[in-house]
């Protein structure tokens, strides 16, 4: 799988299952995320969100997508609570569901988390093992 195969993955997934921890357990919840330009993940999350204390303190974070085709990869990274507010009107404009929660990017409610890509395991049904892929 290349690169580009796995960024068209993210986006057709449209969704993903994003991992946290609490303590020694692990935490899943369905997140709608943004593969950026720069090869980030940019999610929203409500102000009240238990998965904001539980990134500041384990930042090690796991998202994983499968698309119609059985498709999957597993996105490995560390997560940081951000203001970039060019960052949230990135992620504004492109996940139009967002506005079913937030105002605008300027909502008090809207945190943003970016996810630092550290890892990336991808695999087609065709494939017998998992690969790791350069992103």
């Amino acid at each position: 799988m290349t690169k580009e195969e796995v960024i068209d993955l993210v986006r057709d997934a449209g969704f993903c299952l994003l991992a946290t921890a609490q303590g020694n357990q692990p935490r899943v919840r369905p997140m709608m995320p943004y593969f950026t330009d720069d090869n980030q993940l940019l999610v929203a999350l409500l102000k009240r969100s238990r998965t904001i204390d539980q990134v500041k303190k384990n930042p090690l974070v796991e998202l994983c997508f499968v698309d119609r085709k059985m498709w999957y990869c597993r996105i490995a990274g560390n997560a940081k609570i951000s203001d970039d507010q060019g960052k949230k009107q990135i992620l504004w404009d492109n996940i139009p569901m967002l506005k079913q929660y937030f105002g605008s990017p300027d909502d008090p409610n809207f945190i943003l988390i970016v996810i630092d890509i550290v890892e990336v395991e991808a695999m087609t049904p065709h494939q017998k093992t998992p690969e790791m892929i350069k992103i």
